[in-house]
């Protein structure tokens, strides 16, 4: 059985750097991280679950081809650090916004919105 890449399974058109449109599936990712409120993040599992679709990995690849459309910054990894290579500005708008930072990871604790 061949295995498909993470964005082919999930019906993402995102790989390769071409400046594509946003897919359906991407254009819904999107419009969640859109939601989230200042102050407050997401992992990239838990806007996969909002979906009901998709994985961390896909939601990923998402925030790096269209991320620059919406608060990307609000959505991190599961451990509550944002993601390389924008680690530091991501905490910097975090902490902007009021969002609880310890070191350098969010206190998902507090900050995580579950979406209501």
């Amino acid at each position: 059985m061949t295995r498909r890449p993470a964005s082919a399974s999930a019906g993402l058109s995102v790989r390769g750097g071409s400046s594509s449109p946003p897919t359906a599936f991407a254009r819904r990712v999107l419009d969640v991280v859109d939601r989230i409120p200042r102050g407050k993040v997401m992992t990239y599992g838990d806007v996969a679950e909002m979906l009901g679709r998709g994985s961390p990995r896909t939601v990923g690849t998402v925030l790096t081809k269209h991320g620059r459309e919406v608060p990307w910054q609000r959505v991190v990894q599961a451990s509550g650090r944002p993601a390389e290579p924008y680690l530091r500005e991501a905490l910097a708008l975090l902490i902007a916004e009021g969002c609880p930072v310890q070191g350098e990871r969010v206190a998902l604790a507090t900050a995580r919105w579950d979406g209501t």
